[in-house]
């Protein structure tokens, strides 16, 4: 018998097991929530978890009066007239109540976990605690798992709460760290001595794509969200600044949780930073960076929501991404949902890179988006090989690289298959298989007739591919880099730029986007060659690179 059905096996006995044993104890039964026993795959299995051994979860209540929140939303993005709401008018209306959240709290600690915290928002209920306890309150049991040499742990049957419980609480986050986020980066060349390819530089993006003529973001705070130790990021930035002549910006670190220390992540905090500055023209109003604790989905989640929570930034980029499959499964691509609608509802713009694996995010021959690009509460960005002509640097380390600043033309970042989409790289998109299309999309009339139902990934894409990457500053040194993890805080910049030279009025830009593109043809560069393997370009809108890249200053003058 398979592993995988042997744990199937042993998951049904153990809830039957359990349920027996609840009945005999309890008078009030057990409900479903929309964390599920975790699909391992080829993971294997090491040794269920002692009850001792530490967790820490974040529980995701439910939204009040949703489908009058999603009115408010569509409202919001078919009318730019209509204002977001405030902090007051959504703790009134939609946010979880203080005592629904209290509730959790007491059966939290009714049942053992410690360190309970409240978010802001009152959408999560973070908590420490252990396999016994999560045993205890979630009636679930923990394995130990080995997934390519990463040790993790995973819930082997579904989460269950008391019915009273029933319509407060919306998923569970922490009971698997099977599925977890990576960064959406690919890496050129490390040294420039002898390199063939084109490297752009961070203020070069302006000019190739017609931003310059705006005003630097400087009204504008902007969010990154970023995963452990931020030291050398932080060191480089400030030798990136010193180097181009910017100001210092103001950069504040936001803990979501307890402080991480990976360092996995330097190259891509160092990548983001240096293209929304460049591309945002040297200076925004403030840089704040939501620091998660780590790359698990339960960290993510509570980061996603501190970024929404404190409301001091436009816009918000996410250089993350993980196989849809698993978001769903446990839960959180529910509880980040939310969370992203409630950032469209009080103004705020969610940016996500759409994936680096052409269409094959779960890393099989079947097509799967990225999460949380494929949420339709954010603005998902792919990517493209940008080509141009500059002049030569002719001294430096970067003497033999030619400096692209202005725009030829761009094909999509392409790859065949996908074995060269997941082992080269290559631009996310195609038809997500768990989200649904978002009204605007829809009614744009530009997804394949047969899943017109289903979110189609991107919206838009700028520069990604590693061989037209951009020049950023690593650990001192210089580095190109690619992925649609330059992608999307390109975009980053972009929006920003046009928040702040429109007053910091303009609401989520996608609709406005599908509702006029055909019609504005001069707001994009239509990006008409390539595929990332299962899809192909086209005229218009397509699966690989949605409406094309931005024309910067002709979309910015349609705003008024």
């Amino acid at each position: 018998m398979k592993l995988s059905t042997k744990l199937k096996v042993l998951a049904v006995a153990m809830t039957s097991i359990a349920t027996m044993t609840c009945a005999a104890t309890s008078v009030e039964p057990w409900v479903a929530t929309h964390t599920k026993a975790t699909n391992v795959g080829t993971s294997l299995h090491v040794a269920p978890m002692q009850s001792g051994e530490n967790i820490h979860i974040a529980i995701a209540l439910q939204l009040r009066n949703e489908k009058e929140l999603d009115a408010y939303v569509n409202q919001i993005k078919t009318n730019g007239n209509v204002a977001p709401m405030n902090s007051m008018q959504l703790m009134a209306n939609h946010l979880p109540t203080e005592a629904d959240a209290n509730e959790v709290v007491k059966y939290l600690a009714a049942h053992g976990f410690r360190n309970i915290v409240i978010a802001k928002n009152r959408m999560l209920v973070s908590a420490d605690g252990t396999a016994g306890t999560a045993k205890a309150a979630f009636n679930v049991d923990l394995h130990h798992f080995n997934v390519d040499g990463r040790m993790a742990h995973a819930n082997v049957n579904d989460a269950v709460i008391p019915q009273s419980l029933a319509n407060v609480v919306k998923s569970i986050h922490g009971l698997q760290t099977v599925h977890v986020a990576h960064s959406t980066l690919k890496v050129g060349k490390t040294s420039f001595a002898d390199s063939t390819a084109s490297y752009i530089m961070p203020k070069d993006y302006q000019y190739i794509y017609d931003a310059a003529s705006l005003p630097p973001a400087t009204n504008t705070a902007v969010g990154i969200i970023t995963v452990g130790d931020l030291t050398q990021t932080l060191l480089d930035l400030h030798s990136f600044v010193a180097t181009n002549g910017f100001a210092a910006p103001n950069v504040t670190v936001v803990h979501a949780g307890a402080v991480g220390y990976d360092t996995s992540g330097t190259d891509e905090w160092d990548l983001d930073t240096q293209a929304i500055l460049g591309a945002a023209g040297g200076t925004v109003k403030a840089l704040r960076l939501y620091n998660a604790t780590g790359w698990d989905n339960a960290s993510l989640t509570e980061t996603y929501n501190a970024a929404v929570a404190e409301n001091a930034v436009k816009v918000i980029n996410v250089s993350l991404g993980e196989c849809e499959l698993g978001p769903q499964q446990d839960g959180s691509m529910v509880a980040e949902d939310a969370i992203f609608k409630l950032a469209i509802a009080q103004g705020q713009t969610f940016s996500i890179s759409a994936g680096d694996a052409g269409a094959y995010t779960c890393h099989g021959s079947a097509p799967y988006q990225s999460y949380p690009a494929a949420s339709p509460y954010v603005m998902a960005i792919g990517g493209t090989r940008v080509y141009g002509t500059g002049p030569i640097a002719m001294s430096g380390p970067l003497q033999y690289h030619t400096e692209v600043n202005t725009y030829a033309h761009e094909i999509v970042w392409s790859c065949a298959n996908s074995y060269a989409c997941v082992a080269g790289g290559g631009t996310g998109g195609g038809i997500s298989q768990t989200e649904i299309a978002p009204a605007w999309q829809v009614a744009a009339g530009v997804l394949d007739a047969s899943s017109a139902t289903k979110r189609g990934v991107p919206d838009i894409a700028f520069d990604a591919d590693p061989a037209s990457g951009m020049v950023t500053i690593v650990g001192g040194g210089y580095t190109g880099i690619g992925g649609t993890s330059l992608a999307s805080p390109l975009f980053v910049g972009f929006w920003a730029r046009i928040q702040s030279a429109k007053g910091n009025n303009l609401p989520f830009p996608a609709q406005h986007i599908y509702a006029n593109a055909t019609t504005n043809p001069g707001w994009f560069h239509d990006v008409t060659f390539g595929g990332n393997g299962a899809y192909h370009a086209k005229a218009r809108w397509d699966y690989t690179t949605g409406w094309g890249s931005l024309d910067i200053a002709n979309f910015a003058a349609s705003y008024p």
